[in-house]
């Protein structure tokens, strides 16, 4: 069984460091989402990306969804704007339409799933065609922070599973020293 990150650390993905590191806002309009928008943030957590997403998006939705119900109380405390909605989930069930999001994200969140490449079927599955996926996640290496060796994902694995789960135009590259992203399109 994959290890699930536990909500009694809720804390430690809201952190300053966290957000200095990663900056969500530059990162998600680097990625290319933009206002008008659908934007499924798959294993959306307490908000950390969903929040600063709803300001990209402006008139478009936000899907922060997550399928631990703890997480999304987490997120309904900060009050978000009313273009953010809070979906709980099963980790390959999604409840969304076919092609109800024009941009899917999946950070911090593949090594965490029982059966990657169905779970990846699934997130194509809601994005419409040609719809971006950006996936984000821990580089394969030792380090303090962040989940086990074990349980990490280098890129070269996780492009592979997005192949077999029919992603094209593939690109990874690297964020920081110790996050990579990688964009495909459904």
């Amino acid at each position: 069984m994959a290890h699930k990150f536990s909500p009694e650390k809720i804390g430690r993905l809201l952190r300053e460091e966290r957000y200095n590191e990663l900056a969500p806002l530059d990162l998600l309009k680097k990625a290319g989402l933009k206002e008008g928008d659908t934007f499924a943030d798959i294993g959306s957590g307490p908000g950390f990306f969903s929040l600063p997403a709803s300001g990209i998006v402006g008139s478009g939705k936000v899907y922060a969804i997550d399928t631990q119900a703890e997480m999304l109380e987490a997120l309904k405390k900060t009050n978000p704007p009313a273009n953010v909605a809070a979906i709980i989930s099963g980790e390959n069930s999604i409840p969304l339409e076919d092609g109800a999001a024009d941009f899917a994200l999946v950070a911090f969140v593949l090594h965490e799933t029982e059966d990657m490449v169905l779970f990846l079927k699934e997130v194509r599955r809601i994005l419409k065609p040609k719809g971006t996926l950006l996936v984000i996640d821990w580089k394969k290496k030792k380090e303090e922070k962040g989940p086990p060796m074990a349980e990490r994902l280098s890129a070269a694995s996780v492009t592979g599973l997005l192949k077999k789960a029919g992603f094209k135009g593939i690109k990874a590259s690297t964020l920081n020293p110790s996050h990579y992203s990688i964009a495909a399109k459904a």
